[in-house]
């Protein structure tokens, strides 16, 4: 049985003994070696698959954190603003936990994130307006105490989003070189740096963000306005780290080859992590951790629409091979 990631890492997390355990096996996610891309590249690339989360991205470290908090301090409901993926790991860990979840999503949300969290029980209501418009009303709803939020701006979310850098340097033997991640927010930016700073060991920090934020195709880090943007640039600047900005094209580009290079299927805008790595310029050999956020199918019209389309072909051998070539 997997020991439940509050658990494992609870002398860093604000839990107690009083504290619920609201988890479904988070954490504990693989960390592979990326050979092909590191030969390309001229450095050493490993991939820390977060889309092996129960709800397929990172969010779950965070949330069993919030939810088990919200449920200790007496919670009646969930709410959160999301682009996708908050949303369903907020609406399982509430079904777990046994309360409500009300999700507000932003226009242009994922379909089948939005389908995720509807399975979950969800109330979704797609808020006509920005993710920061829905953030906004998001923590309206907390402030009138109908709601505890569970979005990265409670702290309960950072603490358990730090558990990720333990497991990087538990997994590698130590602590890499760099780590290149999507920047939507900002939130699991402030995370990574909390976490290696509570190590006492800091690789740079390389958050990947959307040329156009506001349109982009990487719908999970769609976001114009990051709320987390001053704690991010604490965290580039004290770990001799830099913001990268990636074009769409790029990322589409390093989606398709982490899944025909390394047979990693993930969400377009996990893949903002190998975009920045191909922009960053790092040093050859540098030990560079690249984080694959979300599972790829989170978005899969996308799949469809940009992968190579069946080809038909009569049962027959000869037709096959033939086809095949």
């Amino acid at each position: 049985m997997t020991t439940p990631l509050i658990d494992r890492f609870r002398e860093h997390l604000p839990v107690s003994d009083a504290t619920p355990r609201i988890s479904l096996g988070e954490g504990s996610t693989p960390l592979v070696p990326a050979p092909r891309l590191s030969e390309r590249l001229g450095v050493e690339v490993w991939l820390k698959l977060e889309s092996a989360n129960p709800t397929g991205s990172f969010k779950d470290r965070g949330m069993t954190v919030a939810v088990s908090k919200a449920v200790e301090e007496g919670a009646a409901a969930i709410v959160v603003a999301s682009t996708g993926n908050t949303a369903s790991s907020a609406a399982a860990y509430a079904a777990k936990a046994g309360i409500p979840a009300l999700v507000l999503t932003s226009q242009g949300t994922a379909g089948a994130k939005v389908a995720q969290a509807r399975m979950y029980g969800a109330r979704v209501l797609e808020v006509r307006g920005s993710f920061g418009e829905a953030l906004a009303a998001a923590r309206e709803l907390e402030r009138r105490g109908t709601h505890a939020l569970a979005n990265s701006v409670n702290p309960h979310r950072i603490a358990g989003q730090t558990t990720v850098a333990f497991e990087i340097a538990e997994q590698l033997g130590g602590v890499p070189d760099a780590v290149t991640l999507p920047y939507g927010g900002g939130g699991n930016t402030r995370a990574l740096f909390l976490g290696f700073e509570a190590l006492g060991a800091m690789p740079r920090l390389l958050p990947v963000q959307a040329a156009s934020r506001a349109d982009t195709v990487a719908s999970a880090i769609r976001i114009a306005d990051p709320v987390h943007a001053d704690e991010v640039s604490e965290a580039v600047g004290r770990s001799d780290g830099r913001v990268v900005t990636a074009k769409d094209d790029e990322i589409l580009r390093s989606w398709q080859s982490l899944a025909t290079e390394e047979g990693v299927f993930c969400e377009p805008s996990s893949a903002a992590s190998l975009a920045g790595l191909e922009r960053a310029g790092l040093p050859k050999g540098t030990r560079v951790v690249c984080l694959v956020t979300g599972h790829g199918l989170k978005d899969p019209a996308l799949a469809a629409e940009h992968a190579p389309r069946p080809v038909e072909v009569d049962p027959d051998a000869d037709a096959i091979a033939e086809a095949a070539r």
